[in-house]
């Protein structure tokens, strides 16, 4: 088969579609299939056909765009700068894709909304689309939007509607649609009316030979001598809620010193987390090691795996954390809690808890006994349900299906 794996987001990124993406490229491709990688380039440029060097610039579409989509023609998609955005971004995906062609493949694999609206538009009629959902776009500005009042987007103004009904139409553009978790797929039918029946849930699998090949090639990094490692690796974001750790931790640094904590990746709230650390005097507690390619070997450093997000699905950090055998920390926010199992393979507090977190946090450090039985049975959760085989065959199962029907 010809397989087009393809997202509305630049690529390569650090983050866990990246890393889906290629792990499938890579076992499929061994399989004998052969499969593209389409998204926005890095420089947002364009977009390509990653390992094609094949691409088109954003400069040429946007003439063409300007004239279709005038206010005359499309007066709503000029009521909000983020609908115009979001749109015009979108159809330079669809004319991008048209130019390049979609005719080649036997199927196309699309890894969020806005792609899957995209090239469903453009895909000839006998290429089957499969829709993968990985976390909730509409979800994510919502939150945004509440958070920042002075961006004046309420509840049923224009760009608050368009969030939710490009949910709708992305998550049923494809014939049928792929989510990784139960809490997910009770979103899309419950808030935005997605027919159950189209779609379907499975897990993710995890590349273990991968993960053990960069684990054993070690880390320059060393755990400080007689201190106990917490870790938190994910992007500086708002939603991934490393604010809530750090409030955590200067709590947790009035009940005891016995440990320090590596924050690991980068993004935009960076500048900001690190004031927020200055002025709770973390200092020399808490530390800042950017993007990093080793973080196999340092979950082996470590002796707590902390994921506090505001909102996320099925996260790969926390995969594998779980196959390094680490008890988890972290918040009951969308699918987390079907993949820690409180008092068992970690501990669970609500979301945006500082308080419960650095309790949770405590309690691991006091009771060495209670830590190291929590990694255990997370290591041996991770080797029953992260298969990578598992995924793999029903992901083939499915296309399977779809092509035939």
């Amino acid at each position: 088969m010809k397989i087009l794996l393809a997202t509305f987001w630049a690529i390569p990124h650090v983050g866990g579609v990246w890393k889906y993406m290629t792990q499938i490229q890579q076992r499929l491709e061994a399989m004998g299939h052969q499969v593209d990688l389409m998204g926005t380039s890095m420089d947002d440029a364009g977009f390509c056909i990653y390992n094609r060097n094949r691409a088109i610039s954003k400069d040429k579409l946007r003439p063409f765009l300007n004239i279709k989509l005038a206010a005359d023609y499309a007066p709503e998609l000029h009521s909000h700068p983020l609908i115009r955005f979001y749109e015009e971004n979108r159809y330079m995906m669809e004319l991008s894709a048209a130019y390049m062609g979609l005719k080649e493949y036997d199927i196309i694999h699309t890894q969020d909304i806005f792609s899957s609206r995209a090239l469903s538009r453009v895909k000839p009629a006998h290429v089957p689309l499969i829709t993968q959902v990985h976390g909730s776009v509409s979800g994510e500005l919502h939150n945004h939007f509440r958070l920042h009042p002075h961006l004046g987007i309420e509840e049923n103004s224009p760009a608050w509607r368009y969030c939710k009904s490009i949910e709708y139409y992305g998550a049923t553009a494809g014939d049928v649609t792929i989510t990784s978790t139960q809490w997910q797929k009770n979103e899309l039918v419950y808030d935005f009316g997605i027919p159950e029946h189209r779609i379907t849930v499975f897990q993710y699998g995890l590349d273990t030979t991968d993960f053990w090949h960069r684990a054993q090639a070690g880390t320059t990094l060393q755990r400080p001598p007689g201190k106990k490692v917490i870790i938190f690796p994910a992007r500086l974001s708002f939603v991934k809620g490393v604010d809530v750790l750090i409030s955590a931790l200067g709590m947790l640094k009035y009940m005891r010193n016995d440990w320090e904590c590596w924050i690991v990746g980068d993004g935009d709230k960076r500048e900001e987390l690190e004031r927020q650390v200055n002025g709770l005097g973390l200092q020399g507690l808490v530390h800042f090691l950017g993007v990093r390619h080793d973080i196999p070997a340092l979950l082996l450093q470590s002796d707590i795996f902390v994921h506090s997000c505001i909102q996320d699905n099925q996260p790969f950090s926390v995969m594998e954390a779980q196959h390094a055998g680490l008890p988890a920390c972290v918040s009951n926010a969308g699918g987390l809690p079907e993949m820690v199992e409180h008092g068992f393979t970690g501990l669970v507090s609500p979301v945006r808890d500082p308080v419960t977190l650095a309790q949770h946090l405590e309690l691991l450090l006091r009771n060495d006994q209670l830590r190291l039985q929590l990694g255990r049975n997370a290591a041996a959760w991770a080797a029953e349900h992260w298969s990578m085989e598992l995924m793999l065959d029903r992901l083939m199962n499915l296309y399977t299906y779809v092509m035939n029907h």
